[in-house]
């Protein structure tokens, strides 16, 4: 059934079915330019209002997966990806993927930039020199069989269609469309060839989503559309009430990072959630039978340096300088101006409000406040204390990574507003609050 634009959109707009060719044909046409930014903005809005039914989301995200090159994949293991919602802190990507590899997982992960107060994984790996974050496909395929995870941008011909239409609902007030959300990020996964999926939904005062029951709901229409299109997956709900790693930013959060994988720091909350989603993926992909047995086959990745050896090929490979896990501070940029941040008085961290401290890295340049907007990637904050930690003279909120004292000033007071001090202890909430699917 073919359907003039405005008919389809008139027909969303009153609350109908879409017919799934009519869903498909609409997308073609966005893609190819017979659909206009205006019609298409509409029909996002009518979508938004209106909502879609499970069929019509599946022909949604299948019509925009195939509106651009669809990735096949002939390797010896199962082909497997993670995608988190976005917080502060998140710097799992970066560890999981290696850490997957190494136990015979080929992930071939495409990451997305900032959005809003979230850091986006592609920002923290411009902070490597000379790592290329959006190679050819030849490239990316090669490094993905020979070193077993390479973790890139968006090609420009991987669902094209989400690429138009998510840049107008950025501006058009649809960007929260539970419908629209999902389409995006699985139409992207199903154009990468995978064969499974693992997705960290975050919850919290940090995360898009702050209310469970709105994680909730995101998280079941992933998993209930992307196994109606025939991508196998599963999801966790993650807590965000917190900073996932006591580090926020670009640079300072690859440097987490590499610590990590050499083993110099792990951090039980950042490592709790690494191992949970990389033991889904492993289950997922007939890699290990159940999550104990993956969760074990991970740490000894971890432990014997394989993991670490995997993420260095991935760097070289890509374009990066080979002793980046040894010694970070050779190559990655630093700030100028690395100073304290106080805690206003002695007690114990009651509360924080993790977006501020994510908007705070965007106040010194971490993050875009416009899409031009560059990057300056040495900027951020380390040493974040954790909920419950014991602050004072002896034991600041953070330490401030700025380009200026002006700067490092304005942030200071931002992080400080952003924490609440008293002085009982309280309880994180547990690191995995839900598995669905």
């Amino acid at each position: 059934m073919t359907l003039l634009p405005q008919e389809l959109i008139r027909l969303k707009r009153d609350g109908r079915a879409l017919p799934p060719e009519a869903i498909e044909a609409f997308i073609a046409g966005l893609t190819e330019g017979r659909v206009t930014e205006g019609q298409a903005a509409a029909f996002a809005m009518a979508v938004f209002f209106r909502g879609l039914s499970l069929t019509e989301r599946v022909a949604l995200t299948r019509a925009m997966q195939r509106s651009g090159t669809v990735l096949t994949w002939d390797l010896p293991g199962p082909v497997l990806d993670k995608h988190s919602t976005g917080g502060v802190g998140d710097t799992v990507s970066l560890a999981l993927a290696a850490m997957v590899a190494a136990c015979g997982g080929y992930v071939p992960m495409i990451s997305g930039r900032g959005l809003g107060h979230t850091g986006g994984t592609l920002d923290k790996l411009d902070s490597i020199p000379g790592y290329t974050t959006a190679p050819d496909v030849a490239l990316f395929r090669r490094v993905t069989r020979e070193v077993g995870c390479a973790v890139i941008g968006q090609t420009p011909d991987l669902a094209p269609a989400d690429r138009r239409l998510y840049a107008i609902r950025d501006v058009t007030g649809t960007v929260e469309s539970l419908d629209l959300i999902t389409a995006s990020i699985l139409s992207k996964k199903l154009a990468a060839g995978l064969q499974g999926l693992v997705m960290d939904v975050k919850a919290g005062s940090g995360a898009f989503m702050a209310s469970t029951e709105e994680a909730r709901g995101l998280a079941e229409s992933l998993v209930t559309v992307a196994n109606g299109a025939g991508l196998p997956t599963r999801a966790l709900l993650t807590d965000m009430d917190q900073p996932l790693a006591s580090a926020a930013g670009n640079a300072v959060e690859v440097a987490y990072a590499l610590d990590y994988l050499a083993g110099r720091r792990r951090e039980p909350r950042f490592h709790a959630v690494t191992l949970a989603l990389g033991a889904e993926m492993l289950v997922l992909g007939g890699l290990s039978p159940e999550t104990s047995e993956a969760e074990a086959r991970l740490e000894a990745a971890l432990v014997s340096g394989r993991a670490a050896e995997v993420f260095s090929r991935m760097v070289t490979a890509l374009g990066g300088p080979a002793g980046l896990i040894d010694a970070p501070e050779r190559h990655l940029p630093r700030a100028p101006v690395v100073r304290p941040v106080p805690a206003p008085r002695a007690g114990r961290v009651g509360a924080i409000a993790t977006r501020d401290v994510g908007v705070a890295v965007i106040g010194l340049g971490g993050g875009r406040t416009r899409p031009q907007d560059a990057i300056d990637h040495a900027v951020g904050f380390t040493d974040l204390a954790e909920l419950g930690a014991e602050v004072g003279p002896d034991r600041p909120l953070a330490v401030v990574h700025a380009r200026s004292e002006a700067e490092a000033a304005r942030a200071e007071a931002e992080v400080v507003a952003a924490y609440r001090i008293g002085a009982e202890a309280v309880t994180a909430r547990a690191e995995i609050l839900e598995r669905i699917g």
